[in-house]
């Protein structure tokens, strides 16, 4: 599915949504979650070749493999819990949104504590000892 497939396809969604949600708003909301994972879908082979791109270039750059898997880890984080926060704002549950978002946020910084360390760790050992 190319880039305006996609978006005829939201666009297409949006005006259901639009047009059900005060007839039921339990089917509209149904209609964009279904919308969401259409598109999620379409995009997991881009996605994919994403993955394989930026573990190409950490090896190229001869980065070890867990720095770039913790990468790629950090990246998948934040998108889905944009999506989950997204979804769930849409659902009228902002607290619930902002609870995702705060635990993708958590999450990603338990990951990067080793990356953080690790640069640390080199800018120590280019300083002159004292």
């Amino acid at each position: 599915m190319d880039i305006l497939q996609i978006v005829l396809l939201g666009i297409i969604a949006s005006i259901l949504y639009i047009v059900l949600k005060d007839i039921n708003r339990s089917f509209a909301f149904f209609i964009i979650l279904i919308t969401g994972i259409i598109i999620f879908l379409s995009i997991i082979q881009q996605i994919a070749i994403i993955f394989e791109l930026i573990q190409d270039l950490g090896r190229n750059a001869n980065v070890e493999g867990l720095y770039m898997e913790t990468i790629l880890k950090i990246i998948g984080i934040a998108y889905i819990a944009e999506i989950g926060a997204s979804l769930t704002k849409e659902a009228g549950l902002e607290a619930v949104a902002k609870n995702i978002e705060l635990a993708g946020k958590i999450f990603i910084l338990l990951l990067a504590v080793p990356i953080i360390t690790a640069v640390v760790e080199a800018i120590l050992n280019f300083l002159p000892s004292v």
